[in-house]
């Protein structure tokens, strides 16, 4: 079994540029030969997918505060079994977590036992720059930042005057990208352009990595990497881990660039337990699989492709013949806004979806709600033969509003991160049932009541 080493790229604050090097870091180890692995922290779907992109392999999920120890170190165990290398990106900054303050990225680096590399955006700075990075090395004493790399530096000379500035802190200065248009990311509301959606994406990933082959010590960054801290190393059971319920044998999911938000780790291990996958596109009019007992409507995009969803008469009979048959079907997100009777864009146009739902979701006037989320089932759920028993980690970001057109049973119970009662999430009719929720793992009811 390889061992592999790993290392985390964090930043002071969100918009550091971390991602941009972490894709161009992933290319550039990548064309070493190594074996690449890679994970994101925190609930992000949409960097995941250019993570696989830049590295030819799958990224995992590592959320500290939605998954339990257990489930972080086997996302592990699972990465590092045909790999030299894992690379886990940060989410926000270095020591931020949900509101409730735990599940930083931090955390989740002193958990892997794994080195950090500070990313700093040093646009708007010189000499100050040695009083952040003095600040984030002393500020854990269990979270060792061994690098950092300058990021948007505006010359040699900026560079030199960072570098002697860094020079009494005794932290290795690994490299230093310099401010290129060529290195951006375009963004839209809920992050970045989906890495499906970019036709130059391999052009891009390219660049970045002999960006980073030209600016970066890959030698001495690997040196620092550490071997991950996983328990049970020898193939041993981990313990704690509780696994989510696959909802049916055979599982039909959405996918296009309108449903794009599923978990890896959650599909990888519904495969593991026997289930049958198959996906299929809405967008290109194509519905369910007959032979499938259960469909999911995973998260993403509807609302810039609701004209053309409500013209998908082919995906909307085989969705209706599903329910009618009393199969479950599971919408998240973006999955639960087409699942209700109509939604409307930003430019205040309505377009009918499938009705399956008493909902109405609007993009006309955006409400932000944002923030980690405890679930609990609901008798009424679990009447109609929803498999999740358990507390639920979870996630929600989305712009809408929603209106109820008549009443329908909740699906969860809901807390926010700092324990909130919230109010009932999500709706159920019949064997069709969602919520605006991003399920991440199942856990514990030791978890649940520990600040209940």
């Amino acid at each position: 079994m390889t061992i592999a080493k790993g290392f985390v790229i964090a930043a002071p604050s969100s918009g550091s540029g971390k991602t941009t090097i972490t894709l161009a870091l992933l290319r550039a180890l990548r064309d070493t030969g190594l074996r690449i692995a890679s994970g994101k922290s925190g609930p992000d779907y949409i960097d995941p997918a250019f993570h696989s992109a830049a590295s030819g392999r799958p990224c995992l999920n590592y959320d500290a505060w939605a998954m339990s120890l257990a489930q972080l170190s086997l996302n592990a165990t699972e990465q590092e079994k045909h790999s030299d290398v894992v690379v886990v990106e940060g989410a926000m900054g270095l020591f931020d977590g949900a509101a409730d303050g735990s599940g930083s990225v931090a955390e989740l680096a002193v958990h892997l036992g794994l080195p950090v590399i500070l990313v700093v955006d040093c646009k708007s700075q010189a000499q100050s720059v040695a009083a952040l990075v003095h600040g984030f090395l002393t500020y854990h004493p269990h979270c060792h930042i061994k690098g950092v790399i300058l990021n948007r530096v505006g010359s040699p000379r900026h560079e030199r005057i960072l570098r002697r500035a860094l020079e009494p802190l005794n932290v290795i200065v690994l490299g230093a990208f310099y401010r290129s248009k060529k290195l951006e990311l375009p963004e839209r509301h809920l992050g970045l352009v989906q890495a499906s959606e970019r036709e130059d994406l391999e052009e891009f990933l390219n660049a970045a990595g002999e960006v980073a082959t030209e600016s970066v010590d890959v030698p001495a960054l690997m040196r620092l990497a550490k071997v991950l801290a996983i328990p049970a190393r020898e193939n041993k059971e981990l313990t704690g881990i509780s696994h989510l319920p696959p909802l049916g044998q055979h599982i039909a999911i959405a996918k296009d660039i309108a449903f794009a938000f599923n978990y890896e780790h959650l599909l990888s291990d519904w495969q593991k337990q026997g289930v049958t996958l198959s996906f299929f596109s809405p967008l290109a009019n194509e519905g369910p699989l007959a032979d499938a007992d259960a469909i999911f409507l995973s998260g993403g995009y509807p609302e810039l492709h609701a004209e053309q969803l409500s013209q998908a008469e082919t995906f909307k009979r085989g969705l209706k013949s599903a329910a009618a048959a009393g199969k479950l079907i599971y919408g998240e997100c973006g999955g639960y806004m087409v699942l209700g009777e109509a939604l409307t864009d930003k430019s205040g146009q309505s377009h009918e979806l499938l009705g399956l739902l008493p909902i109405e979701t609007s993009f006309a006037k955006r409400k932000l709600h944002l923030g980690y989320r405890k679930l609990k089932v609901t008798d009424a759920a679990k009447s109609a033969g929803f498999p999740w028993l358990n507390p639920l980690g979870a996630h929600e970001f989305h712009y809408s509003t929603l209106t109820v057109k008549s009443e329908a049973p909740s699906l969860f119970d809901a807390q926010d991160a700092e324990h909130h009662d919230l109010a009932p999430m999500g709706h159920i009719n019949g064997s069709v049932m969602g919520s605006f929720a991003h399920v991440v793992a199942e856990r514990s009811e030791e978890w649940w009541s520990a600040s209940s």
